[in-house]
């Protein structure tokens, strides 16, 4: 170092210490907020995977607008002016802190779900979260006005910075920040950390108009592109920021729909996509650019090929699908790197960057569920993306022609096979591997990979699990789909609804079967013991049941019931009232069937007091739990819809979640009365006859329990396994634990 440069870093008034600060928490607070802005609204519309797309796509414009401020604010030369410009900016955002959902706009609705979330959304974080989105850039560009080309490491770092702030406040929240504190303290204490923020960004605003600006010689930058190759590169820019941002958001909805949902699901896709710009923007990329091209040809090549196959070991299926996307992403992320500007251009690339987060959100979220009728934007963007892999073209190589050719004669083969010959799975698979293979040595040329790739996704669906599917929907609320399964113990085929990977519900068709409730509905089961047993003590019911799935509680009505659903999805609604697919509440029903489109907690607390002999609460099952539907103040308010000797059924069954713990401790708070039973299918007894089911039922005495009292397959509970969930405390992840430990019990 020369005795000018150590006297120039001395009198250097602004440490590169303060810039990475700044942008960590600048990151940190908005990757914060995303998750409490969840925990605020979005259970208001059931917790919906297309609910978590739409929320996505709205931060990442709201991102866009950040970066788009940042870019515009470049042109002010003034230094001191862009530092009070977006002091002001940052003060004026605060205005609607702290968060809350606004009352403006009214409850959710059903018709336009994604138009009231965004609107709910933007009025509630959009404008903090933007001026927070914009610090990354910004401080890059000032970093870039005080420091010289060379020295330190470079203003493209702090946007690694940056993401690492994501990353750790993303992992945070559900681990240590949501079991810990109260919404109310979470939204002061994250007001709270804009305010110390808003004061570190203005300081380090006022110390670099105090730097003196540091020259760039244009001639360092070279001469500026001709305006062709210009938008070419900028579409560059756009396409390859737009795959990995679809990719997120389709393999989180693929999960979630089709293989195995559980709880925070999204958190790992998007952990993995922050870690991607990470290691991206790194000086000395963890995984360099031809390591990340070769696993990402064999883990795309592995994707396609299970895709279908949802049978696969679970564990398989995540790591190949993350594994495909977090390759995928970093291939992507890498030739943005490649291919980024000079600083004098920096918050012009981070902006059409977000423009191409936003055009890949805004895809998922919606175009795909209005075009398509099941999650077929992940695989067609998967083809996509190996399009983004360095382009060669590779057509002279003879031998790879040959390895196209063979994996075309298998392409061909596979579903041909699998439907023409009984048992034919092993060979299936064996034709399908060999696709696989010839996929990863065609690697290098693009358009062969991208082609063989195309293939397989195609072919491996047509020759995939055959489950007979008769019928697919799909709705803001996600996938529905009707399919049918012999069963001869019920005279033949028995339609199922299945909403992504839970079933809803069941009914035969043979004429001595068709009005004989299913599944969880059955006779047998505790939901079916309650109705039985209400029909005995009361001559007349007024019925509430809260999901709607087949309708197969109408079948338990009888002349002079009444029975109101309150249903979420006007689409369910349609598919159970359309005899060509079930027919309960049109032929079996012998009562007033009436609905109420949706959320439960909204229209049910419009309902009088004192309404109802028997309220069935059944919208646990899925992986999406709607928590709001389950806390303190909701149980409350169900029991004041209660007649005195009412009775209040909670259907609590989960694979991933202990909902029965937190729901007990809510019913001595509530000051109710409660019973639980924890019932098992019947030994032998046919399929969809009858499933396991977890129940507890309340009233608001011990005498409205009486008819239960003295059976044995109701217990008393026990509150004092959790504490009772609030509208300003639920601990999902602790109900996630809690069911683990039930399968593991080694577990502390």
């Amino acid at each position: 170092m020369t005795l000018i440069d150590a006297a120039a870093k001395a009198e250097r008034p602004v440490s590169p210490a303060l810039f990475g600060l700044t942008v960590f928490a600048s990151a940190s607070l908005v990757f914060m907020v995303q998750p409490m802005a969840a925990k605020l609204i979005l259970p208001l519309l059931g917790g919906a995977p297309a609910v978590w797309n739409t929320s996505m796509a709205f931060f990442q414009g709201a991102l866009l607008a950040g970066y788009a401020y940042a870019h515009l604010l470049q042109r002010v030369r003034s230094m001191r002016r862009q530092a009070v410009i977006h002091a002001a900016a940052l003060l004026i955002a605060a205005l609607v802190l702290p968060l809350r959902v606004h009352e403006l706009l009214g409850p959710p609705s059903s018709d336009h779900p994604a138009l009231w979330l965004l609107a709910a959304l933007g009025l509630m974080v959009g404008g903090p979260f933007a001026i927070l989105s914009a610090t990354a850039p910004l401080a890059q560009a000032w970093h870039a006005r005080v420091f010289r080309a060379g020295e330190g490491r470079g203003p493209y770092v702090l946007y690694a910075a940056s993401n690492l702030g994501s990353l750790i406040a993303l992992l945070a929240y559900p681990v240590a920040v949501e079991p810990s504190l109260a919404l109310q303290a979470q939204s002061i204490g994250w007001s709270l950390g804009y305010g110390a923020f808003a004061l570190l960004m203005i300081c380090l605003g006022l110390l670099v108009a105090r730097a003196p600006a540091v020259d760039h010689p244009v001639a360092a930058a070279g001469p500026r592109p001709p305006l062709r190759d210009l938008w070419r590169q900028r579409l560059t820019w756009v396409a390859l920021a737009a795959i990995p941002s679809s990719l997120m958001l389709g393999v989180t909805t693929h999960l979630t729909t089709d293989v195995a949902s559980a709880p925070f699901i999204w958190v790992v896709p998007l952990a993995l996509y922050l870690l991607t710009f990470i290691i991206a923007f790194q000086d000395r990329p963890a995984i360099p650019p031809d390591a990340a091209l070769l696993f990402q040809a064999a883990a795309v090549a592995a994707c396609a090929v299970i895709l279908p196959f949802k049978t696969t070991n679970l564990v398989v299926q995540l790591a190949v699908h993350l594994g495909a996307f977090f390759l995928t992403a970093l291939v992507c992320h890498q030739g943005l790197v490649r291919r980024r500007p000079e600083t004098s251009r920096l918050t012009e690339f981070y902006l059409f960057l977000s423009l191409g987060g936003v055009v890949g959100g805004a895809f998922n979220a919606f175009v795909a569920p209005v075009v398509f009728n099941n999650v077929w934007e992940y695989p067609l963007v998967l083809a996509l993306s190996c399009l983004a892999r360095p382009w060669e073209a590779g057509f002279d190589k003879a031998w790879r022609w040959g390895v196209f050719v063979a994996a075309i004669v298998c392409v061909v083969a596979a579903p041909v096979v699998a439907g023409l010959v009984a048992g034919s799975e092993g060979t299936v698979r064996i034709l399908l591997a060999v696709v696989t293979v010839s996929a990863f040595l065609v690697r290098r040329s693009t358009m062969l990979f991208f082609a063989t790739i195309s293939m397989l996704l195609i072919s491996a669906q047509a020759a995939g699990d055959r489950v007979d599917v008769r019928q697919s929907w799909r709705s803001f609320f996600g996938v529905v789909r009707q399919s049918a399964m012999p069963v001869d113990a019920l005279g033949g085929e028995v339609r199922m609804l299945a909403h992504g990977t839970t079933l809803h519900g069941a009914q035969a068709t043979s004429p001595d079967f068709r009005c004989r409730p299913l599944v969880y509905y059955a006779p047998e089961t505790p939901i079916g013991q309650v109705f039985s047993a209400m029909r005995a003590e009361n001559m007349r019911l007024e019925i509430g049941a809260v999901g709607l799935g087949t309708g197969a509680v109408a079948a338990y009505t009888r002349p002079g019931d009444r029975l109101t659903f309150f249903e979420i999805d006007p689409l369910v609604v349609k598919i159970a009232n359309d005899p060509a697919y079930f027919t309960y509440t049109t032929e079996c029903a012998r009562g007033e069937v009436d609905y109420v489109i949706g959320d439960a907690r909204q229209t049910l607390t419009d309902q009088p007091e004192g309404r109802f002999d028997l309220l069935l609460i059944d919208a646990f099952s899925s992986d999406a739990v709607p928590a709001h539907l389950l806390t303190l103040e909701a149980v409350r308010m169900y029991l004041d819809r209660l007649k005195p000797d009412g009775v209040l059924i909670l259907h609590l069954s989960n694979r991933n979640l202990d909902l029965i713990s937190p729901a007990m401790a809510v019913a001595e708070a509530a000051g109710g009365s409660a019973l639980l039973q924890r019932h098992s299918a019947a030994y032998g007894s046919p399929p969809l006859w009858e499933s396991a089911e977890d129940v507890i039922i309340l009233a608001k005495s011990p005498e409205g329990l009486a008819p239960f009292a003295n059976d044995v397959n109701w217990d008393p509970v026990d509150p004092t396994l959790a504490r009772p969930w609030t509208d300003d405390y639920t601990n999902l992840p602790g109900a996630l634990y809690a069911r683990l430990k039930e399968q593991w019990r080694w577990l502390p």
